[in-house]
């Protein structure tokens, strides 16, 4: 009887033991990301804990161990800490190369602009836990060295020390010489100057090579303010100025253009075909007179060897129907146009007679478009006009019956007829008088 008491006393301390240990709670269990490991494997029931974040995290965990379980009180969930902004620097940039925000673990690189270099030990900043390590960069200009001339060049710049971007300017102290070299150099991004520092030389020109031309007695050098004498090919021209030897070299560029004629320009015309701003010599074209002008036919023209237009004939505007002349009509059926220098001739009416005294004629002649001359016709003959002045009517108390009152009237007609100013009667001489050869008697009004 005993030995089955003892193992039964047994089991139920070892059932004991079993239940006691299902009531903890395990750290294992805790399996949150980015979180420090406590130090208890275990937890009794009812017992709570407080979880760290690992270093560069924060947020935290409050966990209840609860029948050997573990109930969540806090969650804040562990994120790596943000740094600020890592700061710029003066003539250089950042970026990042490890990360892609400014948190815990990111890391920037710092590079100097083009013509600076990197005076720091360290060009990286990492976010740590107490934020951003190192101290931020420092980027200086590049130097270049002094500048050193002879007696013959003088350098105006900063000629000391250079930076980058610094540049260089040298002169000839003579003014008989040039830079043999570049004129301006400039400090380079790598501390180097762009080009080697100058010398003066003689101031000298070579002949040079003129397409379409050629140089009258050439030399192999020509000295300072010597003068080229050129000469172009057939058809060709030098162009305007005469070129000396400068420090420059040529002050003109001696060049050979082809001699042409510019586009003419005839009014009231249109060139016929497709028109060019400019022709060669020899080029023919024609051009046509605008409706209403003449000549009517295209006319041909020639670009000839001085540039200028040959066989220009200018386009003159059409005369339309001659005008009417009193007493008188053309001698012969007429046109709708007359072209310049065409004449009209005139023949007065029955019992009038042409006169044909300074300016009068018989003809008109079509000019530019308008009819020129005189025509008048008289009747009868005579040989003098009768005249009479406005002061001699007035003290016979008349005026005249038709036309304007001038200061003096001369006239060829057979009659002239005169009425009386208001308030007065004819006395005498008929109003309706007569011209005879210069001599007409006036009638009188009281």
């Amino acid at each position: 009887m005993r030995i089955p008491v003892k193992l039964f006393g047994f089991v139920f301390w070892l059932f004991s033991l079993n239940c006691a240990q299902c009531q903890e709670c395990l750290q294992k269990d805790i399996t949150y990301e980015n979180i420090e490991p406590d130090a208890k494997a275990s937890y009794s029931d009812g017992e709570t804990v407080r979880v760290k974040c690992m270093t560069g995290y924060t947020g935290m965990y409050k966990l209840n161990c609860e029948n050997g379980k573990w109930k969540t009180v806090v969650e804040r969930p562990c994120a790596k800490k943000k740094c600020s902004q890592p700061g710029d620097i003066a003539n250089g940039d950042f970026k990042l190369i490890k990360g892609s925000e400014f948190v815990f673990g990111a890391t920037v690189l710092y590079t100097c602009k083009k013509g600076f270099e990197m005076t720091s030990r360290i060009n990286q900043r990492t976010c740590r836990s107490e934020g951003w390590d190192n101290t931020l960069p420092v980027c200086e200009a590049v130097k270049c060295p002094a500048i050193r001339t002879d007696g013959g060049v003088t350098a105006s710049g900063n000629t000391d020390e250079g930076s980058y971007g610094d540049l260089i300017h040298f002169e000839c102290v003579s003014t008989d010489k040039k830079i043999d070299g570049s004129s301006d150099i400039h400090c380079t991004e790598t501390g180097e100057w762009s080009d080697s520092v100058p010398t003066c030389k003689e101031i000298t020109c070579a002949a040079p090579v003129i397409q379409d031309g050629y140089v009258v007695e050439e030399m192999q050098k020509y000295q300072k303010d010597a003068r080229l004498k050129y000469e172009c090919f057939k058809g060709f021209k030098p162009r305007e100025g005469i070129p000396k030897c400068s420090k420059f070299g040529w002050t003109l560029k001696p060049e050979c253009d082809e001699k042409m004629c510019a586009a003419p320009n005839i009014a009231n015309a249109k060139i016929v075909g497709e028109q060019r701003p400019k022709y060669k010599i020899s080029s023919r074209i024609q051009y046509k007179c605008n409706p209403g002008f003449e000549p009517e036919q295209p006319v041909q023209i020639t670009c000839n060897s001085q540039t200028e237009w040959t066989g220009i004939l200018q386009c003159t505007e059409k005369c339309g129907l001659p005008p009417k002349v009193d007493f008188a009509d053309t001698t012969k059926m007429t046109k709708n146009e007359y072209n310049s220098g065409e004449k009209v001739e005139y023949s007065c009416f029955y019992k009038y007679t042409l006169d044909q005294h300074h300016p009068y004629s018989k003809y008109l002649t079509c000019e530019q478009g308008q009819w020129r001359g005189n025509i008048r016709c008289l009747i009868g003959f005579v040989s003098e006009p009768c005249s009479v002045t406005v002061e001699e009517m007035n003290k016979r108390g008349i005026r005249l019956r038709w036309g304007k009152q001038e200061n003096k009237i001369s006239t060829h007609e057979d009659q002239i007829g005169f009425e009386c100013q208001t308030g007065k009667n004819v006395k005498g001489n008929d109003l309706r008088q007569t011209c005879n050869d210069g001599v007409m008697n006036l009638p009188q009004c009281v």
